[in-house]
């Protein structure tokens, strides 16, 4: 994760930013932190990176890498705005001791890519090139599934898609059906028939933009419809309000990067 140390909407690359309406970096910092101390008191082991000055999504950590059995694939950004986060955060990765692969194609780390069990979940359309899919299965090894994004404001397959249960048994997401389009809707039908189906007001609320655990989930205050159907499937929806970092186009998912080690 990184704190929102220098967080504002300076510039629009998606439909949630708006350059004229005031964001609060102090009502960021303090959301951000309960977000932080709820998988701290779950007992997750949460590493922080520095914020750079001049990086204002920085806090997005979920769009600097994707890390899949301790390898990390670097993201590539599409706009220049964020470009410098990829170095940033592989830098950090090699650092702690990684073996990282530097991105040849366009990719937005786990933003667009979702581990679901034992299959990658890849996302293009808006800001990852497909390419990537290839690249990545190439360094992975494992199966990557293609999806594509229709809808603007469902602009990162974790804007779209949640992951709830990555027990490759038993593997259980949660989508918006409007935010893909008709054949990766059909797709996803065929290989996950028990998914929860967002409605628009989940989806409006950027509720699928969620973190689980496996049984606790953090989920957008406003996502009710989704949150009752977590408890009808045995799950704990978990509410932390990220309101102010959605004026950037991101919630608790966004900051958030899963390190996978190696198994």
């Amino acid at each position: 994760m990184c704190r929102p140390e220098h967080y504002t909407v300076s510039y629009e690359i998606n439909p949630w930013m708006d350059v004229t309406r005031y964001t609060d970096r102090d009502l960021a910092l303090q959301q951000w932190e309960v977000l932080y101390r709820t998988y701290l008191d779950w007992g997750h082991t949460v590493d922080l990176i520095d914020p750079v000055p001049g990086l204002p999504d920085m806090v997005y950590a979920a769009n600097g890498a994707t890390v899949v059995d301790g390898v990390v694939y670097s993201a590539r950004f599409r706009y220049a705005e964020r470009a410098p986060e990829g170095p940033a955060y592989q830098k950090w990765f090699a650092d702690h001791g990684f073996v990282t692969h530097t991105a040849a194609e366009i990719n937005e780390g786990e933003g667009d890519i979702l581990m679901v069990g034992d299959v990658l979940l890849a996302g293009s359309g808006f800001r990852t090139d497909r390419a990537s899919h290839r690249e990545l299965a190439d360094l992975t090894g494992r199966e990557v599934v293609s999806l594509e994004l229709v809808n603007g404001h469902y602009y990162h397959l974790d804007t779209a898609l949640a992951v709830l249960d990555s027990d490759p048994a038993h593997p259980l997401i949660a989508y918006y059906p409007g935010g893909f389009s008709e054949e990766s809707q059909r797709v996803l039908a065929e290989r996950y028939p028990d998914a929860i189906i967002a409605t628009d007001r989940d989806a409006e609320a950027l509720g699928l933009n969620a973190v689980s655990d496996g049984r606790r989930v953090v989920v957008a205050p406003g996502a009710t419809d989704l949150a009752v159907e977590l408890r009808n499937r045995g799950f704990e929806p978990h509410a932390v309000d990220t309101s102010e970092l959605l004026k950037g186009g991101g919630g608790a998912k966004c900051c958030t990067l899963e390190i996978r080690e190696v198994r």
